[in-house]
């Protein structure tokens, strides 16, 4: 059996096992990494012999590492990532390409819809009911979504908010508040099954469901480049911001939102960001330069999210779909029960 893996910003890692009676029997490790001495190879291949076929990512790295003397260098590539390659091996660590995705494409809609869309489209992946996907929010009025674990009143200045007219929700993911106006900016969301990201340490797995999208942007001309945790960010300052959630079911939700027009004297009224915080409760908000795409694109937003879309499909199977009636019905009955309420939205005050 044979898996592979490609360390984000490193190199390809493969390897080829047997088993035998729950054991690794025989292991070989290949790839276009760099190795110093090459003959730590030999250990690298010995450490896997004798592990269970059903080792964590854990489990093997610890096991490699053991074997190696300590002045061994692993450049491009780590103990972890061969755990990777050898748990899709054994099937049990999924690709893309094992993926068929649904691709939806933009709808305009209450913001909060598409808040309560992620929770409904994570629980029909968990049940097996719909295929994993890529979906592109649109909006027709302003909102501010803020992460799980927010205070609001550390994120929002009620009177800056009642004045612009922007109403507030708190979304299932994590992260920081989100200015949304229509057409301001670019957000979608990615629901997949939980195997996809198998042996990923958390950080890292932001950086490798938006590889993607950081291939997009170069086609746009946009030098892209990951900082941990979860920012997207060019030599021109931070374009996005990412955020996550497991769900019940073996599905993570994650979505990105991308600054695209964004009228800053009036976020800075609705957001409390730089300001003192009022409380002490939730995640604090860091004060970050955004930098909209359209000054580094000179693109129109659509021009942009079509780019998006092509370069998706063009890297993995897909198919359109639009959502189902009883989809925009569940979360319509989010919105009415869960996303519009204060218990839910000033959960953290």
């Amino acid at each position: 059996m044979r898996g592979e893996y490609k360390v984000p910003g490193g190199k390809l890692v493969a390897v080829d096992v047997e088993t035998a009676e729950g054991v690794i029997s025989s292991a070989f490790v290949s790839g276009d990494f760099f190795l110093e001495p090459a003959e730590a190879l030999d250990d690298i291949n010995s450490a896997l012999v004798g592990l269970a076929d059903s080792s964590s990512v854990a489990d093997i790295a610890a096991a490699i590492t053991g074997r190696l003397d300590p002045a061994t260098r692993m450049i491009g590539f780590t103990p972890e990532a061969i755990g990777i390659a050898v748990r899709r091996a054994l099937g049990h660590a999924i690709d893309w390409s094992d993926l068929t995705f649904d691709v939806i494409g933009p709808v305009t809609m209450d913001p909060r819809m598409h808040v309560a869309l992620d929770e409904v489209i994570a629980a029909e992946l968990a049940q097996g009911e719909v295929r994993p996907s890529l979906r592109i929010w649109d909006w027709d009025q302003p909102l501010v979504v803020i992460g799980s674990f927010q205070s609001y009143r550390n994120e929002i200045d009620d009177e800056g908010r009642e004045r612009h007219g922007i109403n507030v929700v708190r979304r299932i993911t994590g992260g920081g508040s989100m200015f949304m106006e229509p057409g301001n900016c670019v957000t979608y969301s990615l629901v997949v099954p939980t195997s996809l990201v198998e042996g990923l340490r958390f950080e890292r797995s932001y950086e490798f469901l938006d590889q993607w999208v950081m291939g997009a942007l170069k086609t746009l001309g946009v030098n892209a480049r990951y900082i941990p945790l979860n920012d997207i960010a060019s030599d021109k300052g931070k374009i996005a911001g990412a955020a996550q959630r497991r769900v019940t079911g073996g599905v993570v939700v994650h979505h990105v939102t991308m600054a695209y027009d964004i009228d800053a004297d009036k976020m800075l009224e609705v957001l409390r960001i730089g300001r003192e915080k009022l409380s002490d409760k939730g995640t604090k908000s860091a004060n970050k330069r955004v930098d909209p795409l359209r000054s580094q694109t000179q693109l129109p937003r659509d021009e942009i999210i079509a780019a998006f879309l092509a370069h998706f499909e063009s890297l993995y199977t897909t198919t359109r779909r639009d959502y189902s009636e009883s989809e925009l019905a569940r979360a319509k009955e989010l919105v009415e029960t869960k996303f519009s309420s204060d218990e839910w939205t000033k959960r953290i005050p």
